[in-house]
């Protein structure tokens, strides 16, 4: 397999190169590029990116997908409108140098290998372009495929295991491959992001706004203490209200993903928004540090293969960007993880895998998030059929979420 993925406990960090005068062009593809760099983990969430002037730094160190090989040459324009795409983004449990000091014992001790916490599917459908971003429980129990590693070397396929070991049996292929058979679509892009790129990022964007309801957030084991409203959250208090579990709804990992959903759509709110967009600095910054933080699939370290991405992506709607958790159900043979619910599944992968765009039946999240305010779409109504207007596949209550649009709340508890 081509490509090698950095195994080390440090995220790879590609080498910078002479950056050329910023032209007319180029700082509007840097706008475009935005649209694709909304997803940041978290544990984290994902990106995209597409400066033209940094590019050449994206691709060091690409990782290899076993589907690369079926992956068209790009040519100039964007994404075919009558194609979907699905990337995977993954969040480590990877220690930098900022990390490292935040953590301390965390980082130093750890002894179970480099975990994939944060696994993301980001599907986006054929045009009328619509983007759904499935996150998979930490300890969801999957079946892992026979993958082969960076190295060349044959990893052996597992009747069940927790879907965050994966990544230290045999690397970001693996997930991917993993994710696939799950779902049954095929994933052409990947990106790798850990902690020190969690922090980075989101400095980068000058802070994230986050709401607490309930009794706060009050998580000594994660390092956050945040009362009840509006909190712009940064750099370490980044990091802990994306890791906090104890401190929100049940202490459960599955409150931890709604808390992160939030903090992914308030994210890529900030980052489509008109301050954002109309700041070339500000956009230049951001995807400085997307380039620095991210290890992408090589299918993603193309320039044409990203601004292609960031064009697809431009002119899709608040509304149609819709993150949901993946249905599950308590493990038999442990109480505290779980596995899968293929049946509250099914309608989910049937409509992603139709061009369908989706409708959550329940409440807008469950566990620890509640709705606080849908306000009205402020982007002018298409000339042609959005998914917003179109019929929408209704997906079972078992399946949690939000769309961008809607602003909800972390309920927090003083459990902990």
């Amino acid at each position: 397999m081509s490509g090698a993925l950095d195994d080390a406990k440090r995220a790879t960090v590609a080498q910078h190169a002479d950056l050329p005068t910023p032209s007319a062009m180029s700082t509007f593809l840097r706008l475009l590029g935005v649209a694709l760099a909304v997803l940041v983990v978290s544990s984290v969430a994902v990106a995209s990116f597409i400066v033209i002037d940094v590019l050449n730094r994206v691709g060091e160190g690409a990782v290899a997908l076993e589907d690369d090989s079926e992956i068209a040459p790009p040519s100039l324009g964007a994404y075919p409108s009558d194609k979907a795409f699905n990337m995977l983004v993954v969040g480590t449990d990877e220690c930098g140098e900022v990390s490292t000091k935040l953590l301390g014992e965390r980082c130093e001790k750890s002894d179970q290998g480099t975990l994939n916490d944060v696994n993301l599917l980001v599907h986006v459908s054929a045009a009328p372009r619509s983007v759904t971003v499935v996150s998979f429980p930490r300890d969801l129990g999957v079946e892992v495929p026979e993958c082969e590693r960076a190295d060349g070397s044959t990893a052996s396929g597992m009747s069940k295991a927790a879907i965050n070991s994966v990544f230290d049996h045999a690397g970001v292929s693996c997930i991917a491959k993993t994710v696939s058979d799950l779902s049954g679509l095929p994933i052409e892009f990947a990106a790798k992001i850990s902690f020190d790129g969690v922090i980075a990022i989101t400095d980068a964007i000058g802070g994230v706004e986050v709401c607490v309801a309930g009794d706060g957030i009050h998580d000594t084991l994660a390092g956050i203490d945040l009362p009840v409203g509006t909190h712009t959250v940064s750099g370490a208090s980044a990091l802990a209200f994306i890791r906090t579990r104890h401190g929100v709804g049940d202490g459960s990992d599955l409150a931890r993903i709604s808390n992160q959903q939030q903090y992914m759509s308030r994210l890529a709110k900030k980052v489509l928004s008109a301050e954002t967009l109309t700041d070339p600095a500000a956009v230049l910054r951001l995807m400085n540090t997307v380039a620095d933080n991210i290890v992408p699939s090589e299918s993603l370290s193309n320039a044409l293969t990203l601004t292609q991405l960031a064009l697809a992506l431009k002119d899709v709607r608040f509304a149609d960007f819709v993150f949901v958790q993946y249905p599950n159900l308590e493990d038999p043979d442990d109480s505290d993880r779980v596995v899968p619910d293929y049946d509250a599944a099914a309608p989910l992968w049937d409509a992603l895998i139709a061009g369908e765009p989706i409708a959550l039946s329940g409440e807008v999240t469950t566990h620890e998030s509640v709705e606080l305010a849908t306000p009205a779409p402020s982007e002018p109504p298409a000339e042609t059929a959005s998914p917003s207007e179109a019929p929408r596949a209704t997906l079972p209550p078992e399946i949690s979420g939000q769309s961008i649009d809607q602003d909800t709340c972390s309920v927090g508890n003083q459990a902990f």
